[in-house]
């Protein structure tokens, strides 16, 4: 007997939002239909965002740095970004698990970064595509013979600039390898155990971990700029590794340093500028006196219980009880590690201030700029809010952010996932007087100008809105209440 009234009512709430939506359209109005439908002016940048069916999907267009950057995203299944005037585009799925980018010829595709590959012009307008099936294959192909390269690993391959080295030989790893950093050859027989290492005024070897030596002597190479600047020399040996070693470091320079260990009873360095004693090692007594930075350090054992006093460090440590400890750029305080920490970092124009409780559990950074008097903060408490204000005064608070005070100021979770649990959002820009707040992914939303307020509430059943040319509103999508401008008021 009810079904039917309601029926009837809710296809005019239905017919009523199309309505309601067509006609804002074709007035270039910016529609209020949250969740299900929302259009609206940026916040904090010029730029413009559409959301529908809130949090599973938005469009933005974002002016930043003068580029517009356009970005769609599906949370947390796709998020694409574009930036036409630099030819840059970043296409991210399920977050990082599978990602697309590219910027102008250059391209790179990864899936959790063990299948990728990628290419475009490097810095000689080459062509260079590489491919990689971590850790089992490498490719890379290029015009130039001498840039390509395969490996399979562990039968037999070459790679370059891979791994932190110039160039890499294997075949049948860890049977044979062999690397090359600059001028130095290192050959590995059953890595790591047998090597034999070569180079400009270098000779080493070593059968590991039962003895080893190397011994490079003081020489001198040429900058970038042309310039000759000295290369240290040293001598490093070890036996029973790491029961003793013996290195000594910055031959041929005015700070030759000799450090030495026999483990677990001492280890000891010497040099003109630093000697450290520690006995036995590692938990024993420490004794420094750094003579360049003009501080004496004791510690029993170390970092455990430590005194530092001196002109370049002061340090009272018992851990986890409390510490307190200054140099001249830097405090740090904490007391029950980790229940509660405090940094601070001042090195002209940068005063950085950090309080956190239980890591994330708890974080406040202040930022100044002592020569414009600028600052910015950022206050997190996991995981129920994160909030920021920025140099130019721009604020934003984010309700709810399982994530965000973890990996903090990361654009991929601002993108991909932020949307998803944001329940709440509020953002205010000073220098344009603009200010917005939403709530459950727009049921309720108000954004507010120096001359405009606009709200909207349940899907716009209910919306208002007022400025220059009067007030007006909507009761279940029917227009209602609206007044003419101030200046049409009155008698004619």
């Amino acid at each position: 007997m009810t079904s039917q009234p309601r029926k009837h009512g809710l296809g005019f709430l239905v017919a009523g939002a199309l309505s309601g939506l067509t006609a804002a359209m074709a007035a270039g109005e910016d529609a209020a239909y949250g969740p299900l439908f929302q259009e609206f002016k940026l916040t904090l940048n010029p730029g413009h965002r559409t959301e529908a069916i809130s949090p599973f999907y938005y469009r933005e267009e974002l002016r930043e740095n003068d580029y517009l950057r356009t970005t769609w995203a599906i949370p947390p299944l796709v998020t694409h970004s574009v930036i036409e005037e630099i030819d840059v585009t970043q296409t991210d799925l399920l977050w990082k698990l599978v990602s697309y980018n590219t910027y102008g010829d250059e391209y790179r595709f990864h899936i959790l970064q063990l299948f990728s590959f990628g290419g475009g012009n490097t810095q000689s307008d080459t062509n260079v595509h590489r491919f990689t099936l971590f850790p089992f294959y490498f490719q890379q192909r290029s015009s130039i013979p001498e840039k390509n390269y395969t490996a399979l690993l562990p039968i037999y391959g070459t790679l370059r600039d891979r791994f932190a080295r110039d160039q890499i030989w294997f075949a049948g790893f860890p049977l044979w390898v062999k690397t090359r950093k600059r001028d130095v050859i290192t050959e590995n027989y059953v890595y790591p155990i047998f090597h034999w290492r070569h180079g400009h005024e270098l000779k080493g070897w070593q059968v590991w971990p039962l003895l080893g030596r190397e011994r490079k002597d003081f020489s001198t190479r040429t900058n970038v700029w042309g310039d000759p600047e000295p290369v240290p020399g040293h001598r490093k040996s070890f036996v029973l590794w790491p029961f003793f070693v013996d290195h000594r470091l910055g031959v041929g320079t005015t700070n030759e340093a000799h450090a030495q260990a026999l483990l677990p009873f001492y280890s000891s360095l010497r040099s003109p500028l630093r000697d450290s004693t520690t006995v036995p090692w590692p938990i024993g007594f420490t004794h420094t006196v750094d003579r360049e930075k003009q501080f004496r350090e004791w510690a029993a054992p170390w970092p455990f219980i430590v005194f530092a006093r001196g002109e370049g460090k002061r340090v009272n440590r018992v851990w986890p009880f409390f510490s307190h400890g200054t140099n001249r750029h830097l405090t740090g305080t904490w007391y029950a590690w980790p229940i509660y920490k405090y940094n601070r970092l001042q090195s002209a124009p940068l005063d950085r201030e950090r309080t956190r409780i239980l890591f994330f559990l708890y974080s406040d950074i202040r930022t100044r700029d002592t020569d414009t008097k600028r600052t910015k903060r950022r206050v997190d408490a996991w995981p129920l809010f994160t909030s920021t204000r920025e140099l130019d005064g721009n604020r934003r608070l984010q309700i709810l952010a399982p994530l965000e005070p973890i990996i903090a100021g990361s654009t991929g979770v601002q993108r991909s996932l932020s949307p998803l649990w944001s329940i709440w959002r509020s953002e205010q820009n000073p220098q344009s007087g603009q200010s917005s707040q939403s709530l459950l992914w727009n049921l309720y939303r108000r954004d507010a100008g120096p001359d405009t307020r606009k709200g909207s509430l349940l899907f716009g059943l209910f919306q208002y809105e007022s400025g220059p040319d009067g007030r007006r509103g909507r009761l279940f999508y029917i227009p209602f209440g609206r007044t003419k401008p101030a200046h049409d008021a009155g008698p004619k």
